[in-house]
């Protein structure tokens, strides 16, 4: 019997026992100011900032985001030390990374990943109702890329964040086939 879900080829069965406590814990995306991006991530999106980190001798600063619940928010260790354990030891949090002065400078911008040479292509956050958040994107002035009813894919959206990353917007339960 196999370990994995699905069947494709390259899967590998019997992994070094080393890995059982691995954990995905973080993907990065580098901002060009802040500011916006905190808002966009924050009030937008709902995440919450669960820990900062400056590197002053390296001019750059570190945003750890997150979707915590109000139980798990009240978790969060108060404690400088022991909130960098709680960071790094949560799955899928999105860690945005300034490099300082780059607000300042109007020719910054970051690849999306999306325009040739392609490579990294979103995100994906889960809502209850994609009609729903979209509407309320759309009041908020969010860039689209994808409304739900555009294209092929039906129940789905796209949005673009500050720095033009794409954020793909699902419901869990969208691709659901029957059982027969």
């Amino acid at each position: 019997m196999s370990r994995h879900f699905e069947k494709a080829e390259g899967l590998f069965e019997h992994p070094d026992e080393v890995t059982h406590e691995y954990l995905f814990n973080q993907t990065m995306l580098r901002i060009k100011d802040p500011k916006p991006s905190l808002d966009f991530y924050t009030r937008v999106l709902g995440m919450r900032l669960v820990r900062k980190l400056d590197f002053p001798e390296m001019k750059f600063s570190l945003y750890f985001l997150g979707y915590l619940s109000e139980e798990e928010a009240g978790d969060v260790p108060g404690n400088d030390a022991k909130r960098l354990t709680f960071t790094f030891g949560r799955e899928a949090m999105l860690e945005l990374t300034h490099n300082w002065g780059t607000e300042d400078e109007p020719e910054c911008s970051y690849h999306d990943g999306n325009a040739e040479p392609q490579g990294f292509g979103h995100i994906g956050i889960t809502v209850p109702d994609v009609y729903a958040a979209a509407e309320r994107f759309e009041k908020l002035g969010v860039s689209f890329i994808k409304r739900p009813d555009d294209g092929k894919m039906k129940g789905l959206a796209f949005l673009k964040d500050p720095d033009g990353y794409w954020i793909e917007i699902l419901h869990a339960n969208m691709m659901a086939k029957p059982q027969s």
